[in-house]
């Protein structure tokens, strides 16, 4: 099993419909790949194009765990006095960009633009984002330590 860094480039967004009738949307992201998640700040005012220029980390172990290796971003409307709203959600699969990092010593998936669904599967607009995969080196001599001694007579 291979433990690396996924670090994930929010750029921004386009044609994402205003839900709010008074004011503009605050628009924020929250990114979540299996049992992590991060959230953006919130683009107050920029309506159906915010940008971030954001870079989020999350551990990876590949291949290990359970469920797929997918990277979910939902993009949500701040609101003050009730309950955000939910905009749309944008889904990357990273399989295949693990076992080249894995295999290469790191991958990347530059900057593009994914499509941006509702809960009823309709396109609502679009995301950028960009991937880097680094999987951690490991040391030539693994030593393991116990109470501190490295040997022990015993």
């Amino acid at each position: 099993m291979t433990i690396g860094m996924l670090e994930v480039l929010l750029l921004d967004a386009r044609g994402l419909q205003d839900t709010d009738f008074l004011g503009g949307m605050d628009p924020y992201v929250l990114i979540q790949y299996k049992n992590q998640e991060r959230k953006s700040s919130v683009a107050r005012g920029e309506g159906g194009s915010p940008v971030w220029n954001e870079k989020f980390t999350f551990r990876v172990e590949y291949p290990g765990g359970e469920g797929q290796y997918k990277l979910v971003l939902k993009i949500m409307d701040k609101d003050t006095f009730s309950a955000d709203d939910f905009l749309g959600q944008a889904s990357i699969y990273l399989e295949d960009l693990l076992a080249l990092g894995v295999e290469n010593g790191k991958s990347e998936l530059h900057p593009c633009k994914y499509r941006v669904v509702r809960t009823d599967q309709t396109y609502c607009g679009e995301i950028r984002v960009g991937i880097n995969f680094t999987p951690k080196v490991k040391e030539e001599k693994d030593e393991i330590q116990v109470g501190g001694w490295k040997e022990s007579d015993y």
